[in-house]
């Protein structure tokens, strides 16, 4: 792989061992890739303070320091990890001390640690935005911009709604890249990769934000890895819908990047969105596709006893947490199930300015921040039964906690919260 100066400079030790270990990982990395070379990025979105029990054990050999060299660098030597060379955000983590009282049961250590966490990275210039929608809180890079992101409903909006440009990175290239300002040039980084591969037509419309992500979880489990250019029939979607449809495709599919004619940045027209090469057979998604959808996300609900509400997934914007305060306002809660609706903690805020969290407590439910059950892996106390508006969340909670899933409308989700019964149906 070719190196610029600067950075046969950090491999070389020119900035330290903490650099040059960073830099180490991303040649290797690279060459793994068959990069040709690194391109600069100055917007770094990654995991460093989320707590697990392997960075437990490595801050009890060396501190954080030993974490980050291990978990992010891929460096068993012990070295001090300087601040970020470039901007770099925390994504999701656990829950923090306010939230673990209203989770429970919620370990204690595990906020402890978070919190110790947390203070390291943030005096190491890390922004603790604690989300897994950072571009809903003040990340937002431009179109164009080279950047290196983990998670992949982030990726995926990052790519196609924003027109910036990062490929689904993990822990260790996000640890390198924040401290280099380097990441490989390959996959999305290269123009001539970001053109749409397969057409996916809508022959029905697609209506609000149920629909937009079960559209979404067709088309990922339709084309997998590879990079959809959208048409149908729709109204302009919100962000909400949007980032529905991308998690959803993300969750089904292995996609990073799509195209929507006419909505996303890269394409004005489908031809501009294929980069004028000859456009295949499309993929269609009708009637019977949409329920065949419908009915496998809705597969491993048997009882329509419901003990829990998860909405929220991604974190959910102040307009859905606006309308989640509208639909359960004046109502309660059964007195068996249990609502939570995630957020990043600065929409928390402007929530609670609003009155919206309050109206939303006022009901039994609870507007928390920071985590989702599927990341801290924490649901009510004797959960059996959930039910959910986030396509993403009935695909993958129901598996990692095993538990019954039920997927709905945000309408039917709070008449389950308020009723304990699921009495769903696709419309």
């Amino acid at each position: 792989m070719k190196l610029a100066d600067d950075e046969k400079a950090m491999r070389d030790g020119a900035e330290g061992d903490a650099v040059a270990a960073a830099m180490d990982l991303l040649i290797r990395y690279g060459e793994g890739l068959g990069a040709e070379r690194l391109c600069d990025t100055r917007n770094v979105a990654g995991t460093m303070a989320q707590p697990s029990p392997a960075k437990e054990i490595l801050v009890r050999q060396g501190g954080w320091n030993k974490s980050y060299a291990v978990i992010n660098l891929d460096c068993d030597d012990d070295i001090t990890i300087p601040k970020m060379r470039v901007p770099t955000c925390q994504l999701q983590m656990g829950f923090g001390q306010a939230d673990a009282e209203a989770v429970k049961p919620y370990s204690p250590h595990l906020v402890e640690l978070q919190e110790d966490g947390e203070a390291f990275y943030a005096e190491h210039g890390v922004t603790i935005l604690a989300t897994c929608t950072p571009y809903q809180v003040g990340n937002l890079p431009l179109r164009g911009e080279h950047c290196a992101w983990m998670e992949s409903s982030a990726v995926v909006y990052c790519n196609s709604v924003l027109g910036a440009r990062t490929n689904c990175e993990g822990a260790a290239s996000t640890g390198a890249a924040s401290l280099t300002g380097k990441i490989p040039y390959w996959g999305n980084h290269v123009p001539e990769n970001r053109y749409g591969t397969h057409l996916v037509d809508a022959t029905i419309p697609v209506k609000g934000f149920q629909d937009w992500g079960m559209f979404g979880y067709f088309v990922g489990g339709a084309v997998q890895e590879a990079r959809p250019v959208i048409r149908g029939d729709w109204q302009q979607p919100d962000l909400a819908d949007i980032k529905h449809f991308g998690a959803a495709a993300a969750t089904s599919g292995g996609i990073e990047l799509f195209h929507i004619p006419g909505i996303t940045p890269e394409a004005p027209t489908i031809e501009a969105a294929f980069g004028g090469k000859p456009i295949g057979e499309p993929i269609f998604f009708g009637e019977r596709e949409r329920r065949a959808v419908y009915e496998e996300l809705n597969g491993i609900g048997s009882s329509t006893d419901v003990d829990f509400i998860l909405l929220g997934c991604p974190h959910a914007s102040l307009d859905q947490i606006a309308r989640l305060a509208r639909a359960i306002e004046g109502r309660s809660l059964n007195a068996g199930t249990e609502l939570w609706i995630m957020t990043p903690r600065a929409l928390r805020s402007v929530a609670d300015r609003n009155g919206y969290t309050e109206i939303i407590q006022r009901a039994g439910g609870k507007v928390l921040t920071d985590s989702c059950p599927a990341m801290s892996k924490a649901v009510p106390d004797g959960t059996r039964v959930f039910a959910t508006d986030s396509a993403k969340q009935a695909h993958y909670l129901a598996a990692i906690m095993n538990i019954e899933a039920w997927f709905g409308t945000l309408e039917e989700c709070v008449d389950a919260a308020v009723t304990g019964k699921w009495n769903g149906h696709l419309a």
